[in-house]
């Protein structure tokens, strides 16, 4: 009983910490260069679209539904993923996220980050010409089916009758789960929680920050991270109940390093569940 009070205190600051956050700061401290330089080779958004597009054009993640797990106020995760699934939903815990994506959905006014060298980008890595970006855009907001409130601490993440009962084909996860996590077991309950979600033999492409303990969710607005390192990371999804497909990492240059956190690297993951 005690056990079970400590996990929900700490669930619940979490929860605290989030109502200050600011994603307009958030997409200017890391969806900006020198961390979208597109231009760059090393620079940390190119490397994370280049991991998603990869993943999903291996031939094995297929099916219907595209579930995105803690979408915060980003797109940039089912840019490659609106090409292979037919329906697409956002998840976020906070309603100013959702609010953020539905301006984007809605046609863009008054968004705080424009997605417009994203969705480039992703055009040359499909062997596209970038300025056939504008049919991505269409073709996202059209597979996009609905931006819901999710829990990944909840046991039941979703509210029921989200997905059809087999589960999603596919999850993609960014930056979500070890940042809403008060320690490390949450952030290995968080990963089964979600995989209740996901039909048998459905991926999960999962990305997150190494070694880091904090990040800027705004302008002094200090939010706590587990700070995860590779082994963690495989055990982890293994204690949930996922088969590791592959994991790659990157590690920050110096000049990526801009002050909004103290990440040292960033994993990508792809699994399966069995």
């Amino acid at each position: 009983m005690m056990e079970d009070k400590v996990k929900e205190n700490g669930v619940a600051a979490m929860a605290a910490y989030y109502q200050k956050f600011d994603p307009a700061a958030y997409l200017q401290y890391n969806y900006t260069p020198p961390r979208a330089d597109f231009g760059r080779k090393d620079s940390i958004v190119p490397w994370k679209l280049a991991c998603l597009h990869r993943a999903f054009n291996e031939g094995d993640v297929s099916g219907e539904l595209l579930v995105d797990i803690g979408s915060g106020p980003t797109l940039y995760q089912v840019l490659s993923g609106c090409e292979v699934f037919s329906k697409v939903l956002l998840t976020d815990f906070l309603e100013v996220n959702r609010q953020e994506l539905r301006r984007w959905l809605q046609g863009g006014e008054g968004c705080s980050l424009d997605w417009t060298p994203y969705l480039q980008h992703v055009c040359k890595l499909e062997g596209r010409r970038p300025s056939t970006w504008t049919e991505k855009a269409a073709k996202l907001r059209q597979v996009i089916a609905d931006v819901l409130p999710i829990d990944v601490h909840s046991s039941q993440p979703l509210a029921p009758d989200s997905l059809p009962s087999a589960g999603a084909d596919c999850l993609v996860s960014c930056f979500c789960l070890e940042s809403v996590s008060p320690d490390l077991p949450a952030f290995t309950r968080a990963l089964g929680h979600i995989r209740k979600l996901l039909r048998p033999g459905g991926h999960l492409l999962l990305i997150g920050a190494l070694g880091e303990s904090y990040y800027f969710g705004g302008p002094g607005v200090r939010i706590p991270v587990v700070p995860l390192n590779e082994a963690q990371v495989c055990v982890s999804l293994m204690e949930s109940g996922y088969t590791l497909i592959r994991l790659e990492v990157y590690t920050l240059p110096e000049d990526m390093r801009v002050g909004v956190d103290d990440v040292t690297g960033v994993f990508f993951v792809k699994a399966k569940k069995e």
